[in-house]
């Protein structure tokens, strides 16, 4: 039997876990927490960091995997690049481009080069660098860490109103792992992220994706819907930039979820990663709305099996993020009316009562989340938000 290690355990990694144990192969899951979902599901779990490069190439050295994959994690993408390249091991992508593809600066900076849309950007190193670029910004700009994900330490700054920029900087640069921090204009308007798949250094584009964010100074998902409702001029617009970051990165095969602000100068790029998208989105939503099953596509490649990419459904499917608190959760209720609304798919609650919630800073900060569909993206949002009002979480 063939086996394969799969960084991550966690929740958004469970699809992953179950189709490489569909796919009869030896799972061994590696994961620094001991108590991940997925090791329940794997047939070995080495508690071993994603991140820490050496430590799973040393773990490759003992126990022979024939495959290295992850998932919906930014940060492992480096590793497994890093350790099939010491392997000698075919990769979706080159180290370089999983750099391209993790860290914030380094992507600005080869989108650039490449002429792809990128917002006006600063990197800065210490808080000097910060308080002297802070002053020749507008009004408004974004504050983020260089390298890391699901919204964590990104802020809005109004200058008006955000006097203490050391403690702002302080904030954003607790989440970067480099010490770095990138400094760069506010885009303003309606916000994509674009689902792809890569064979043979050709990207195909399967759907795009509308997002919710929660307002100002956080930037965290509240839901996404399928197929995106722009115009299809707007759309068009939206795919070139898309294939032209993939390409800047240098993907070979695989999945990309990449994430573009239409703004009034046109679509740009926020970011680029090189794995499925997270929040269910390539997992649940994407074969849904349009028939691909991108974590077989991922496998497919993985076992040189014929990929299939190609959209056989064309429907609409949501995804709406269950918040509350902040304090202790008292109950959660509602959660079989929401499973009555037509068209829900699924309600996933991930806390329960005695957890602590706050106000949403972060992804990890959601309480769960409902998936509905519908005859189109108009009517699978619908279900979602209406299976969402039935949701009261009650917190002191």
């Amino acid at each position: 039997m063939k086996s394969i290690f799969i960084l991550g355990g966690s929740r958004l990694q469970l699809p992953a876990i179950k189709k490489a144990k569909e796919k009869g192969l030896f799972v061994y899951v590696l994961d620094y927490d001991s108590e991940a979902v997925g090791i329940e599901y794997a047939d070995k779990f080495l508690e071993i960091s994603t991140i820490d490069k050496e430590a799973v190439y040393e773990a490759t050295i003992n126990y022979k995997p024939d495959y290295i994959i992850t998932s919906t994690s930014d940060m492992p993408v480096r590793t497994v690049s890093w350790v099939n390249e010491k392997l000698g091991k075919p990769s979706d992508i080159s180290y370089q481009g999983a750099i391209y593809a993790t860290d914030k600066i380094a992507m600005r900076k080869r989108m650039r080069a490449c002429g792809v849309p990128i917002p006006q950007f600063y990197e800065v190193t210490c808080l000097g660098d910060f308080l002297e670029v802070a002053k020749g910004m507008p009004e408004q700009f974004i504050l983020k860490p260089a390298d890391n994900a699901a919204s964590r330490g990104v802020v809005l700054v109004k200058k008006s109103e955000n006097t203490d920029f050391e403690k702002i900087y302080d904030y954003c640069l607790q989440y970067s792992r480099s010490g770095k921090v990138l400094v760069e204009e506010y885009m303003s308007g309606p916000e994509v992220s674009v689902e792809s798949y890569t064979v043979n250094g050709t990207p195909h584009i399967i759907t795009i994706t509308d997002k919710i964010v929660t307002n100002e100074p956080f930037f965290v998902e509240l839901g996404h819907t399928e197929p995106s409702r722009l115009s299809h001029e707007i759309q068009e617009a939206i795919k070139s930039v898309a294939v032209a970051a993939i390409r800047a990165i240098g993907m070979e095969n695989g999945p990309n979820h990449t994430e573009i602000k239409v703004t009034h100068d046109g679509p740009k790029l926020v970011e680029i990663a090189a794995r499925l998208g997270g929040d269910f989105i390539t997992s649940k939503l994407v074969p849904l709305s349009t028939g691909v099953d991108m974590i077989d596509c991922s496998f497919s490649t993985l076992l040189n099996e014929k990929v299939n990419y190609h959209n056989t459904k064309s429907r609409g499917a949501a995804i709406r993020f269950i918040q509350g608190g902040p304090g202790i959760i008292t109950a959660i209720d509602g959660v079989r009316d929401a499973l009555a609304i037509p068209g829900v798919q699924e309600v996933d609650v991930y806390m329960t009562v005695g957890d602590r919630i706050r106000l949403l800073e972060n992804s990890a900060d959601r309480v769960g989340h409902i998936i509905a569909i519908g005859d189109n993206a108009d009517e699978a949002a619908r279900n979602a938000e209406n299976a969402l009002r039935k949701i009261v979480v009650k917190a002191s």
